[in-house]
């Protein structure tokens, strides 16, 4: 299974606009993050995009990735949704409808802003063209299998809200969480890679910090942890020597093969 993180940066990336603090204007190009999302590619081939962050179609260029086969929506946050009419030149070049993973609350609130996706009686004028999007209902702790793989979709608070992280084989993926449960440790017990959301040093009130995400890592025990969700606070050269071994920031572009 591969792993790419297209984006790795907090809502309000890196650079921040308006900004010229010293993570802002670093040279070092770990240091420039677009919103979370990430495509993981099981081993039959089946690429699988999460979330569908504003910089979506210049990620996915990035990575040299032109199509995928499902998305899987960790939550309705703009920061991890509003690219999702990029998914336009990926359905156009599709038979169907592209299949869109998530919660009951996420697909209603997908619905509600982005209904031409969903009503297929919404036809495109001739000549021009629209996402097709078919919405795929997923339980909390229920999984469902995709590419030949097992996705196991795990609740997890988020200030007033709650976001979905993914058990996909041996990745666990968890984004915008602000803890993780007994229960959500459990389900991610055993799996060879984490990638965890990880915001300031110090506390916020809906997502982990830095601290408490090296934390939840050291409980769950991946071989290795990747930091993602990170800010203009921490620079990637400074965080990645003080993280615990095992541990380090990940950054857009950043390519893994998982066992």
């Amino acid at each position: 299974m591969k792993l790419t993180f297209l984006g790795t940066g907090t809502s309000f990336g890196v650079p921040q606009l308006g900004c010229g603090c010293a993570v802002c204007r670093s040279p070092d190009p770990r240091d420039r993050r677009t919103r979370v999302g990430a495509v993981v590619e099981t081993d039959s081939g089946t690429k699988i995009l999460i979330d569908t962050p504003p910089e979506l179609r210049i990620q996915l260029i990035a990575a040299g990735i032109s199509d995928v086969d499902a998305v899987l929506f960790t939550h309705d946050h703009a920061d991890h949704t509003h690219g999702i009419d990029d998914l336009r030149a990926i359905t156009v070049r599709r038979a169907a409808p592209l299949a869109i993973y998530g919660s009951s609350e996420t697909l209603g609130a997908l619905r509600s802003r982005f209904g031409y996706i969903f009503d297929q009686s919404i036809k495109p004028r001739p000549g021009s063209s629209k996402p097709e999007g078919e919405a795929k209902e997923v339980v909390p702790g229920t999984s469902f299998r995709l590419g030949g793989t097992d996705i196991l979709p795990i609740v997890l608070p988020h200030g007033p809200t709650n976001v979905l992280a993914f058990r996909i084989g041996s990745l666990g993926y968890v984004t915008d969480a602000k803890t993780l449960p007994p229960e959500a440790i459990e389900q991610l017990s055993g799996v060879s890679v984490l990638v965890i959301n990880a915001l300031f040093m110090t506390e916020h009130p809906s997502h982990l910090s830095i601290p408490e995400a090296v934390a939840m890592a050291k409980v769950i025990g991946a071989e290795r942890t990747f930091l993602i969700h990170l800010t203009h606070r921490t620079l990637h050269a400074d965080l990645e020597a003080e993280l615990p071994r095992g541990i380090a920031p990940a950054f857009d572009g950043l390519t893994l093969r998982i066992d």
